[in-house]
């Protein structure tokens, strides 16, 4: 069955950085989109980034310019790298897979982010 599991969240101050992972396994990974989204308490699940197949890429405008997503083929593994990490990014971080840009068909447990002095 197709796993997604997500790690490296933590506490961070603001204005900290913070790099997520995502190991998958049990699917075709190079076929697939992966997707990073993120949920505050209270809030919907909100997109944040995702990078194609062939490594185009597309993220929200609220972390434009502070997040890069990046993926490793061989090692069936996404990454999303934070930078510049402010209060407003709390959030469980989930990590998703799908065949299109549209489609998530797979999500993982969530890792817990959390930026906070």
């Amino acid at each position: 069955q197709v796993q997604l599991v997500e790690s490296g969240g933590g506490l961070v101050q603001p204005g900290g950085s913070l790099r997520l992972s995502c190991a998958a396994s049990g699917l075709t990974f190079g076929s697939y989109v992966m997707h990073w989204y993120r949920q505050a308490p209270g809030k919907l699940r909100e997109f944040v980034a995702h990078i194609t197949s062939g490594g185009s890429t597309n993220y929200a405008d609220s972390v434009k310019g502070r997040f890069t997503i990046s993926r490793d083929n061989a090692k069936n593994m996404v990454s999303l790298v934070m930078n510049n990490l402010k209060p407003e990014d709390t959030a469980v971080y989930y990590c998703a897979a799908g065949r299109f840009s549209s489609i998530t068909s797979y999500w993982g447990q969530g890792t817990q982010v959390t930026v906070s002095s």
